[in-house]
């Protein structure tokens, strides 16, 4: 996993960290326009990224959502197999502007949702709403995109707890992706460019063109171990096994959308939601 940190002593990492390659300029006729990708909405945990986030059918008046990663909770890793729904929490969120200043301190109201099985998430409800949010500081959420993203998709990964961007592409998706005792489904795989480390977990993986979270960050082979912790493996329907050493990856959050009910509840027995349940 792109581990969850204790504090900032990981910072000597982005000392000298190289650039991304620079990539040729297609011609001008057959660029597609990029939006602004920048900080805006992001946050920053104790130890790890996250975003305020919302469903196309999210109204103004809902309490706002917070989207992490599900191995950054407070309470520490689920297990496998385990599910948290509607738990109290008073966490704390910076909220980050553009520029990556933080404008505000948020606060959780409870864990509306959390799980390392099949994926890994957390979401949570804040004691602010969305207006709240767009009046008293001039933030607006980000949009969780309602479909599955496609391969050679032109990506950004926004940490707001390192304040760092990463630019790269969707590279393709493996069918399961095992780490110690977790199996993801049909996660993200990034090209080589997206070199994230600890503390970018849960950052919101962003689609450039249309400005939607596509994916929620999470994981990398660090040392090229087979299935370990920080050594994720790739499984084909097979049962092949492909290890990616210094390749990252995310889980898709489209599966989400259809688990949100009104008032931004996080319901799993709507139509369409396939989360997994308690």
């Amino acid at each position: 996993m792109n581990k969850p940190l204790a504090g900032a002593a990981f910072a000597l990492l982005l000392t000298g960290a190289a650039a991304s390659p620079a990539v040729a300029q297609a011609p001008r006729d057959t660029v597609t326009r990029a939006v602004a990708v920048n900080f805006a909405g992001t946050v920053a945990l104790s130890n790890c990224s996250g975003s305020v986030v919302r469903v196309p059918g999210s109204l103004p008046s809902d309490p706002a959502l917070v989207l992490s990663n599900g191995h950054c909770l407070e309470s520490g890793m689920p297990a496998a197999g385990q599910v948290v729904k509607d738990k109290a929490s008073s966490r704390s969120f910076s909220l980050l502007n553009a520029s990556g200043s933080k404008v505000a301190t948020l606060r959780a109201s409870k864990i509306s949702y959390a799980t390392m099985t099949d994926t890994d998430i957390s979401i949570y409800q804040l004691t602010k709403t969305y207006a709240q949010i767009s009046s008293q500081y001039g933030i607006s959420a980000l949009t969780l995109n309602d479909t599955h993203p496609v391969q050679g998709t032109s990506i950004k990964v926004v940490s707001g707890y390192w304040k760092r961007t990463y630019s790269c592409n969707a590279d393709g998706f493996a069918y399961r992706l095992k780490e110690g005792e977790w199996t993801w489904k049909d996660s993200l795989r990034y090209t080589s460019a997206c070199n994230t480390i600890g503390g970018t977990s849960g950052s919101p993986v962003i689609d450039t063109v249309t400005g939607k979270v596509v994916a929620v960050n999470n994981t990398g082979n660090e040392d090229g171990g087979s299935c370990t912790l920080n050594n994720p493996c790739e499984v084909s329907e097979s049962g092949a096994v492909t290890v990616r050493q210094g390749i990252n990856y995310a889980q898709q959050t489209y599966v989400i959308v259809p688990c949100v009910g009104p008032g931004n509840a996080i319901d799993l027995n709507r139509p369409g939601c396939t989360l997994p349940k308690p």
